[in-house]
């Protein structure tokens, strides 16, 4: 009699990932993987070492660097790239404002977060990516959850939910005509808490931002945001240092922290477990509008 071993939640969650980036592999000839230097696109590299490896990946790893990130995450994102050995290609949102492709904002918390499309659509242009693999969960935002897995995006880069292949059987279909593109989630169906306890069980390498640290923060909208250089004080602002850290990584001029203890992946487990607020709760891009992910996302956007 044959014993079959009933694999866990983690693990079937990582077999699904696993089988999607070989998929990807598999349908496109020149696919890159979008890597910032957080938990999501750190999990991705994990799965990708253990979908290709002793192998090189079949894809690079790209940053759009919009020059408002944690240094932490930038210094994390170039050891890790060097560390396993493989290509890091890097874009800069800076270098779209100086050609006047790309309008930065004004006023005291200037996001970039939007702006960063025109220099992800030119980098895939330059380099004729035809897929692009991320780190977005259904479970972050509401826009993400109207996506699939392989998300078709048009000759401009742009979404729309109504287009939608079905994914029956996990049957994913890749083809596309001229100038699309498709925008890879192979950790969709996976939760921040799943991600968080296959860290752990991986014992997967993440930076100091993502665990209880002390740094000097103000206060916005009940939100408490990074000082840093990109941030325009005003005088009535009062700069406090208290213990933070955060569960998101973007641009610090958009995520906030949380006040927290945690400094170990049990106390983040816990502290998820019990949590009432979303993980993107404290991205203040996502606060513009009731639509304001999915109209980015129409746009071009991650």
């Amino acid at each position: 009699m044959t014993t079959r071993t009933r694999l866990s939640h983690l693990q079937q969650l990582e077999a699904e990932s696993i089988y999607i980036l070989r998929e990807v592999a598999a349908q496109f000839e020149r696919p890159a993987l979008l890597f910032s230097g957080g938990k999501d696109s750190i999990t991705l590299v994990h799965l990708a070492l253990k979908a290709f490896r002793p192998g090189r990946f079949p894809f690079p790893l790209v940053h759009i660097d919009t020059g408002h990130n944690f240094q932490e995450a930038l210094d994390f994102r170039d050891r890790l790239a060097q560390k396993i050995g493989e290509k890091l290609i890097v874009r800069y949102v800076q270098d779209s404002i100086d050609q006047g492709k790309a309008v930065e904002e004004k006023g005291k918390f200037p996001s970039r977060n939007g702006i960063q499309t025109v220099t992800l659509l030119d980098t895939i242009a330059e380099f004729k990516f035809d897929a692009c693999i991320g780190g977005a969960r259904r479970d972050e935002e509401k826009a993400r959850a109207k996506e699939r897995v392989f998300s078709v995006r048009d000759e401009f880069g742009g979404w729309d939910p109504k287009l939608q292949r079905p994914e029956l059987w996990n049957i994913y279909n890749g083809k596309i005509h001229v100038g699309e593109n498709v925008r890879v989630f192979p950790i969709s169906n996976w939760t921040e808490l799943d991600v968080w306890e296959y860290i752990k069980a991986e014992n997967i390498e993440l930076p100091s931002l993502y665990f209880s640290h002390r740094r000097q923060i103000v206060w916005r909208e009940n939100l408490i945001f990074p000082v840093s250089e990109f941030v325009t004080l005003d005088s009535g602002d009062q700069v406090e240092e208290r213990t933070v850290r955060f569960r998101t990584v973007g641009d610090m001029t958009c995520t906030a922290a949380v006040e927290s203890e945690a400094n170990s992946l049990d106390d983040i487990i816990r502290e998820i477990q019990t949590s009432r607020t979303t993980e993107r709760g404290s991205r203040l891009d996502d606060k513009r509008s009731e639509a304001a992910m999915e109209e980015r996302k129409r746009g071009g956007y991650f």
